[in-house]
């Protein structure tokens, strides 16, 4: 659902949604296009079809999932700002602010919102971002400014924390049951790759075997949707 006109193109803030639910980008291309400053320029479902869509329709902001078929949205964040510095990303997703902010943030991204908070919390993180200033919630706008005070520490409180962004991504896969082989099909690495970041999360995690490491995966994605 795509909203096409010169004239109202060049008087709205251009937008490139991408979510590999065809619901959602359904829902936020009619949403953003009621807005009388905004319209949508294109959608897509995974990264080479938001890179290829961005290059053909340049958007001022684009609205990226942090789970994508066949990659991460972290990745895309990264390889949108390289290959296009100027388009301001938003993150919408449904996954745990307090974990995936800061990466997002450090990947490129201006805003982080989750899927629970209200459509009116998602227009005004576009304007703030087009604007050119950060959108976070108050909470993690906190979080950060007591990282920035404390010399960035790292936070130990949660193992999970300290996985990188590629491990967290397999982290998560594996806690939505996917096996080895499908995690590296999806990330378009080797099995070989997968098992030395599934080596490397259970030394960070300290973990003693597969299985553990599988069960700590499948309650951390529970806990993930309860929150």
């Amino acid at each position: 659902m795509v909203m096409t006109g010169r004239a109202m193109a060049e008087r709205s803030t251009r937008i490139f949604v991408v979510d590999d639910h065809p619901l959602v980008r359904e829902w936020l291309a009619t949403l953003l296009n009621q807005q009388p400053d905004m319209v949508v320029v294109g959608e897509a479902e995974d990264m080479a079809g938001a890179l290829a869509g961005v290059a053909k329709s340049p958007p001022d902001v684009a609205i990226v999932d942090i789970s994508l078929k066949g990659a991460s949205g972290i990745d895309l964040i990264r390889a949108i700002k390289a290959a296009a510095p100027r388009v301001e990303v938003v993150v919408l997703s449904m996954h745990d602010e307090r974990l995936y902010a800061e990466r997002a943030i450090r990947a490129g991204a201006r805003g982080y919102i989750t899927k629970r908070e209200t459509a009116r919390k998602l227009v005004a993180a576009v304007r703030r971002v087009r604007e050119g200033r950060l959108y976070v919630s108050d909470e993690m706008a906190s979080l950060f400014a007591e990282r920035f005070l404390e010399g960035a520490k790292q936070d130990a409180a949660s193992p999970v924390a300290l996985l990188s962004d590629r491990e967290l991504d397999v982290f998560s896969q594996l806690g939505e049951g996917r096996e080895t082989r499908q995690i590296a099909e999806r990330l378009n690495v080797s099995i070989k790759t997968v098992q030395s970041y599934c080596a490397r999360i259970k030394e960070k995690m300290r973990l003693a075997s597969a299985v553990e490491l599988l069960r700590e995966a499948v309650l951390w994605r529970e806990r993930q949707g309860t929150e």
